[in-house]
């Protein structure tokens, strides 16, 4: 067929070349050009004026017109010594419309398409048309859609253009109804299957889609059935053939693979070959796989990425690690050889930064550790890398690496960032029957224009609170990156007027705060600060009759509150604080890191000087795992412990507290325990030690069982938090397949357990609290969101009335 078309086309072409006498041409005349200007043409065309026409020019010069694909006929015709060329234009595409296409983005599919040349304002071809049709089957059989249908329509339009229409009815994949191995005798199927992407339907199919056959899924599994023998010694594994059968009804597919499992080899020695640079004893320290041992495929690759990675880090970046294996079928062994190639050692000339329309190239060029000038090193390219990850102002960081021109001992690296939203504008309005209308605003910028410096200003108001704050920090106040920032923040709250669940008091504090971070080395860091503090408490509220004068109620706190209060002698408190703390963080992202963890240490301390001196020591150590196909382990434990210091004592006798005896840890410095972020499931502060406010001043009441007051102001008794607290978290993050991008929204199954007790002493394991249940966070266009839905598994009567099963927080971003 190809032989008779090429014939009909020369036929063709030598009908449209009239046969003449060959000729001097004199001019060029084009007629039929409606689009496509005459110079355009000329262009194309191998036969100027002046030059001599004959046959043979004349036939290449209507296949060179041919060939722009601009025309769908040309002839050449002569006029005395004028060469006259009438063509006819092909139709322009000046509408191109997909439909039907679900499982492959139009995105996607448009760049495919504009690729073979069929775009809006490009020149129709229906042979490309026709190209377009086939790969598009193609693509769909490849997804195990073999019932697609893809339909082009083309409607002629006016001035020679045309309105091209694709309809697609994908149809639905076909499922896999079974696979068979066969062949194995040292392994169950079920064994061999397990690290397998395709699956026969079953119950989870319907969110991990593996019963959906395509092309691309078989063919990693053939290769992960061949690993899967390789890493246990069957180095002569083979798979001898692969058979794909389809029903008639193209919805069921049945899958074979037929093996040949071979024996098990053994290690029979170990050679290095090639360049070694580094010595002998230092490399052979980097080989994972050992003499007589099995042979194993993934600890060989391990151990060729290995030696490659440690020559990279002293500037062999193209070095090359090749294994191979000799093979003795007599005896099954294996004799194992590693080529070095180092290449030449390089070093980076520049560094270069693309994607950064915001951050300032300083900003990110102080995070590098591989420095311009020096040698290659793949470790501190990396490094470099995971601090601008962690710097929480770019969604991605790429980094490539290419020979400078004419060179073989120089590159240029360059850092591909994507940035995200840096500000924002946080905005938060809840409701409940606890705590009313909850309104919260706060501006952040943690990339003031550009430079990495980062302020704060917010504010929240409640029926029961309004706290403003403003801060500031700089990252980089000297060229060895010691940081300082400033913190100012005032906060009244007032849960004596009518809130019944909370403990009842009031305060109003001032404070301000300075610190300075000190970095010690890649992953640790110190941060000392000084602040002043200034808190005035009222546990008492009297109700006045403005005409009288006469005390008609009083609304107390908790008895021992008040009784605290009255014994230290004080309602406002002045203190001078000290903090200082430490912090290791390995986390290889900011927003949503896979491997890596922080541990911390940070000790707050109120000075002598202060009207109480005491001290809190927050401990916080947390860790991700990736354990494979997409999951990640979260490991979180905190621990929180107060006490007082210093010979301080009460100043006057008050209920349980005698004048001269030791202060003991103040309430307003309490930890609490519970909410959104912290046990689950229980609303915010609510768990640990509650006491109840007496009708009778003076009198203590003990809480019942269920939680709830005899003989008291309220019904129920209110949470006053402890100086010791503890909190733990283990959570999996889930690879939903709607969520491809994990730096935008992240899914988890998490498990919450802890409390807060009134003292280290206290502490009684059997009181923790424990929540189950799953938590969204999401970067969305409004700000970032983390709803959870939790159920307490682990809980007492008395925390019935503070448990929700729903809760969320969110604000804006610009």
């Amino acid at each position: 067929m190809k032989r008779i078309a090429a014939l009909i086309l020369l036929a063709t072409l030598s009908a449209n070349a009239l046969a003449f006498e060959p000729f001097v041409v004199s001019d060029i005349r084009i007629d039929g050009l409606s689009r496509i200007t005459p110079g355009t043409v000329l262009n194309y065309l191998p036969v100027n004026k002046g030059e001599r026409l004959t046959n043979d020019s004349a036939q290449r010069a209507i296949h060179a017109l041919y060939d722009t694909k601009f025309f769908s006929d040309v002839e050449l015709d002569r006029q005395g010594d004028i060469l006259v060329i009438k063509v006819v234009e092909r139709p322009s595409i000046a509408k191109l419309t997909l439909r039907g296409n679900k499982d492959i983005k139009e995105d996607d599919l448009r760049k495919g398409l504009k690729e073979i040349g069929l775009s809006e304002g490009e020149t129709f071809d229906r042979l490309s048309l026709d190209r377009v049709q086939q790969e598009l089957v193609r693509q769909y059989y490849n997804r195990g859609k073999y019932n697609v249908s893809v339909e082009p329509h083309v409607t002629q339009l006016d001035r020679n253009r045309v309105a091209v229409d694709i309809e697609i009815r994908e149809g639905k994949a076909a499922k896999i109804k079974a696979i068979n191995i066969v062949g194995n005798t040292a392994f169950t199927d079920k064994a061999i299957r397990k690290t397998f992407e395709s699956d026969t339907s079953n119950w989870l199919s319907w969110y991990s889609k593996d019963d959906q056959y395509s092309r691309e899924k078989l063919s990693g599994d053939l290769e992960k059935l061949q690993s899967y023998y390789m890493d246990r010694g069957y180095a002569d594994f083979g798979v001898d053939s692969t058979q794909v059968t389809i029903a008639p009804d193209k919805r069921a597919m049945y899958l074979t693979a037929s093996i040949k499992e071979g024996e098990i080899y053994k290690i029979s020695d170990i050679h290095l070959l090639g360049q070694l640079i580094l010595p002998e004893d230092s490399l052979r320290q980097l080989i994972f796989v050992h003499k007589d041992e099995t042979f194993n495929r993934k600890a060989i690759e391990s151990s060729s990425d290995a030696i490659k990675g440690i020559l990279a880090s002293i500037g062999y970046a193209f070095a090359k690690v090749t294994p191979v294996p000799k093979l003795d079928k007599e005896k099954r062994t294996v004799d194992l050889t590693f080529y070095i190639e180092p290449g030449k050692r390089v070093y980076v000339r520049r560094v270069i930064f693309q994607g950064n329309t915001r951050t300032e190239d300083d900003v990110m060029r102080r995070e590098l550790r591989q420095l311009e000038g020096s040698w290659y090193s793949q470790p501190a390219i990396d490094r470099s890398k995971i601090r601008m990850q962690r710097l929480g102002y770019f969604k991605k960081v790429d980094v490539d690496k290419a020979l400078v021109p004419g060179t073989e001992d120089q590159v240029d690296l360059t850092y591909k960032v994507e940035e995200q939203s840096a500000g924002s504008l946080m905005f938060g309005v809840g409701y409940s029957q606890f705590s009313g209308i909850i309104l919260s605003a706060s501006v952040s910028q943690n990339n003031f224009l550009g430079t990495g410096d980062s302020f704060t200003v917010g504010a929240q108001r409640s029926d029961y609170s309004t706290s403003i704050s403003a801060s500031y920090y700089n990252p980089y106040l000297t060229d060895n990156n010691i940081g300082i920032g400033y913190t100012a923040a005032f906060t009244r709250t007032d849960y004596g007027d009518t809130n019944n669940d909370f403990v009842n008091y009031t305060t109003s504090q001032k404070s301000f705060t300075t610190f300075l971070n000190f970095p010690i080395s890649e992953t640790d860091n110190i941060r000392a600060g000084l602040g002043l503090t200034s808190n005035k408490i009222n546990l008492q509220v009297d109700y006045v009759d403005p005409t009288t004068g006469q005390l008609i109620t009083s609304q107390f706190s908790p008895q021992e509150l008040i009784d605290y209060q009255n014994a230290l002698g004080h309602r406002t408190i002045h203190s001078w604080t000290g903090q200082l703390g430490w912090n290791h963080d390995t986390r290889n992202g900011y927003w949503a890191p896979t491997r890596g963890g922080l541990m911390s240490v940070n000790a707050n301390v109120a000075l002598p000087g202060s009207t109480v001196q005491f001290y809190k020591l927050d401990l916080e150590a947390n860790h991700y795992w990736p354990i494979g196909r997409g999951f990640v382990l979260y490991l979180d434990g905190q621990v929180g412990y107060g006490d007082t210091y210093g010979n301080q004592t009460f100043e006057n006798s008050f209920g349980a507290y005698q004048k001269g005896d030791p202060l003991t840890f103040p309430f307003w410095e309490n930890y609490y325990s519970g909410g959104v972020r912290d046990v689950r499931g229980f609303q915010d502060n609510t768990l640990g030690p509650k006491l109840c406010v007496p009708y009778t001043p003076g009198v203590a009441i003990k809480p019942n069982k269920d939680g709830t007051c005899t003989g008291s102001l309220y019904t129920f008794a209110q949470p006053v938090g402890g100086a010791f607290k503890v909190l733990g978290t283990a959570q999996v993050y889930l690879p939903l397949p709607f969520l491809k991008d994990v730096n935008t929204a992240r899914v988890s199954w998490f498990v919450d357990v802890g409390n807060v007790y009134q003292n280290y002493s206290a502490f009684n394991a059997s009181d923790l609290r424990a929540s189950t249940g799953l938590s969204l966070q999401w970067q969305a266009p409004i700000g970032p969101l983390i709803i959870n839905f939790a159920i307490p598994f682990r809980s007492k009567q008395e925390d019935k009335h503070y448990e929700e099963r729903i809760q969320f927080t969110f604000g804006s971003q610009f």
